[in-house]
């Protein structure tokens, strides 16, 4: 049996930006999230399948953030001197296993805090792709992967809203409002 190998660390450096993006400088994973969190670029992936389901991964137990709440495909942050387009495919590889192209869609910023433990503040760019083989979760960052239809996330966001992510919960409002024709369809 393989080691489940550990692909996130607080002594990691993210990349801080201004409201437009612009890189501003570094700060350590672990200082990003402190408190009331420091603006950093950040990425999220949903994945659908064939069946027009998308897959979603309740993340794992050791996240100081969210842990054990159900979110998006496949979400981090770009490293220091890494593209958006080489982090969303080291880190599909890392979190699930596969390669699987993706589709730059919008970028949004949010603040979130949880609990008193810190707070995401992201600048977020936002991607689709289609899932064309099943993925193999790292069970050091993921606790358990769903497929789940347009209507059992919409009643998930509505009737249980403490167990999604801030974040995924803007996302998914935005996708089903100016992609739900092209996309989400089941």
């Amino acid at each position: 049996m393989t080691q489940p190998i550990i692909v996130s660390d607080p002594s990691e450096h993210l990349i801080l930006v201004d409201s437009t993006d612009l890189e501003i400088g570094h700060m350590s994973k672990a200082d990003c999230h402190r408190g009331s969190g420091t603006r950093h670029r950040a990425f999220s992936i949903h994945l659908i399948d064939s069946h027009g389901r998308l897959l979603l991964q309740k993340r794992g137990a050791d996240k100081q953030l969210w842990p054990l709440f159900w979110s998006n495909s496949c979400c981090s942050h770009p490293r220091l001197g890494e593209s958006m387009a080489e982090a969303t495919r080291r880190r599909l590889q890392e979190e699930l296993g596969i390669q699987c192209p993706v589709e730059y869609l919008y970028k949004f910023e949010y603040q979130a805090h949880y609990l008193d433990l810190g707070a995401e503040w992201e600048l977020c760019w936002v991607y689709l792709g289609l899932l064309e083989h099943p993925p193999h979760m790292n069970p050091t960052e993921i606790a358990e992967l769903g497929y789940f239809s347009p209507d059992e996330i919409d009643a998930l966001v509505s009737h249980d809203p403490a167990e999604v992510t801030p974040w995924f919960s803007q996302e998914w409002e935005y996708l089903k409002t100016h992609y739900a024709e092209r996309f989400l369809q089941s």
